[in-house]
């Protein structure tokens, strides 16, 4: 690996990566930022982790300072996909919000409610 340019940096129990931890406090740092813009007092498990799922969906859609690339995100180099407006930009997370689902022509309500995740 050495030969080919590759650094391995090893940490043993109780040693610290500087760069990990960083990121940990930054991914805790969005995810606390989402979770109190949130109007409820007790989330669902299920919302915890799409909460943490949404901040590092965004954490990997910007480019990063010392990226391994100069253009793409992180996100665009693993999946190869860009982010569609219409589908990721057009609501806040944790909007509440009505959703069509199937229905007659009867009077019944067409809609169901729905938190946006």
């Amino acid at each position: 690996m050495e030969a080919q340019g590759i650094n391995l940096n090893i940490t043993g129990i109780e040693q610290h990566v500087p760069e990990i931890e960083r990121f940990i406090w930054t991914v805790k740092e969005r995810t606390r930022v989402i979770e109190n813009t949130l109007p409820f007092d007790i989330l669902p498990n299920r919302l915890v982790v799409e909460v943490i799922y949404n901040a590092m969906f965004w954490l990997n859609f910007f480019l990063h300072k010392d990226g391994i690339h100069a253009t793409m995100s992180p996100r665009m180099i693993v999946t190869g996909a860009n982010i569609n407006y219409n589908k990721h930009c057009k609501l806040q997370f944790g909007a509440y919000v009505k959703v069509h689902k199937q229905h007659n022509n009867s009077m019944l309500l067409c809609t169901s409610r729905a938190i946006v995740l």
